[in-house]
């Protein structure tokens, strides 16, 4: 299967004679010796490319797949081949496997496969939506007007993600370090003032007695603890990603979480505004959008919202009653939908949402941001000071007795 290449280390010569060395992707060693034959290669020594031990931070991300995506539709526009186009993207990536995705992809369309089809090959970096666009392209022949949209698409994408989770990963760090914080000095410190207290020969304050009771039941239990908590994250993933009756239900909570689930709202809507406009303006039929959109999302309450009104269009209701017949979607994008297709200008309304919500998005998340450092202090400051005070009020009294 050619999407199961792998890379190899080649050296050897060229017509001239002269020594040479490179990479070349092929399904095994003889196919990848041929294909040098054919470029008038004299291969002396063919090998697989070894795979690095530790592939930390050099795995593929979305974010790689925008770039990717914005230089191609820049050099394409510029008029420059789609097959140079991948190799100048080839020398510019840094990543390892960047590098050996685009390899790939290049030498599928230097041998003939649309672009389309050579991206289908990789289905974990390019999505049904993704490839469907290139292929729209290229059948209408305005393949770097879509490399442009996809690109404008995906780096709009990847923001509002990245909005999202500086949102969320403030206040879970500051959880995550208060827990740490506090563990250390529970099964640290307050035993070295504990064995202390014991040769005071008088009863501790209550307050002291619920710190070192409570030090000592997480010595004792620390390690289940640590377990209990690791599993219950564990299963609550892995039953998010495998029930969608649980999923929903999960993402139904957080649209009415407070402060968040104004964001995550927010969010949701400018995705399916964002996509729905990329994928109409790419003249790909409504109810087939519509599907596209409902998949990316990324929230179960919407993807069936947008699955019953794709049905509602199917059975011949316009968007706009469809979408206003949901209930979930704001008026003003229920108007936006009202005036683009009154006036034949749908995907450019649906952009102007887009826009609109992506700003709301990112004008709480900064406010937060701003907040959230003395927050992290004031968390941290009452639990850290709360056990010193519990430590030090013995030796306070004793001090007053005395």
């Amino acid at each position: 299967m050619a999407g199961s290449e792998l890379t190899f280390i080649w050296s050897g010569s060229d017509r001239t004679g002269r020594s040479t060395q490179g990479e070349i992707s092929a399904p095994s060693v003889a196919i990848a010796k041929a294909q040098l034959r054919r470029q008038g290669i004299n291969a002396k020594r063919v090998k697989k490319k070894a795979k690095p031990l530790f592939s930390f931070g050099n795995s593929i991300i979305p974010n790689d797949i925008a770039v990717f995506t914005r230089q191609l539709a820049t050099m394409t526009r510029a008029g420059v081949p789609m097959v140079q186009s991948m190799d100048i993207v080839m020398d510019s990536t840094e990543k390892p496997l960047m590098k050996d995705l685009v390899r790939q992809i290049r030498h599928d369309v230097s041998g003939g496969t649309p672009v389309a089809i050579a991206l289908k090959k990789h289905p974990k970096q390019f999505d049904e939506l993704y490839c469907s666009l290139i292929s729209a392209g290229e059948t209408s022949g305005t393949l770097e007007v879509m490399l442009d949209r996809i690109a404008i698409y995906k780096e709009k994408s990847e923001a509002l993600k990245a909005t999202i989770k500086k949102a969320l990963t403030y206040p879970i760090a500051t959880i995550l370090v208060a827990i740490v914080v506090t563990g250390i000095l529970l099964i640290n410190v307050v035993p070295q003032f504990a064995s202390t207290f014991e040769s005071f020969g008088s009863e501790l304050p209550a307050f002291t007695q619920f710190v070192v009771g409570l030090s000592e039941l997480v010595q004792a239990w620390w390690v289940i603890i640590a377990g209990a908590i690791t599993a219950l994250v564990v299963s609550f993933s892995r039953l998010r990603a495998s029930n969608r009756g649980f999923s929903a239900k999960v993402d139904a909570a957080l649209l009415k979480a407070p402060v968040f689930g104004k964001i995550i709202h927010d969010a949701v809507i400018a995705r399916y505004s964002r996509t729905l406009s990329t994928t109409f303006a790419a003249g790909v039929p409504l109810v087939e959008a519509l599907d596209a959109t409902a998949s990316a999302s990324g929230n179960a309450v919407y993807t069936r919202a947008i699955k019953l009104i794709r049905n509602d269009v199917t059975s011949g209701m316009s968007l706009l009653q469809a979408t206003r017949a949901s209930g979930l979607f704001p008026m003003f994008l229920v108007q936006m939908t009202s005036i683009g297709e009154e006036s034949g200008t749908l995907d450019e309304m649906l952009g102007k949402v887009a826009d609109q919500y992506e700003m709301q998005v990112d004008n709480p998340v900064g406010a937060m941001s701003s907040l959230i450092e003395p927050m992290i202090m004031s968390v941290l400051g009452v639990l850290v000071g709360g056990l010193m005070i519990a430590m030090y009020l013995p030796i306070f009294m004793l001090g007053s007795v005395m």
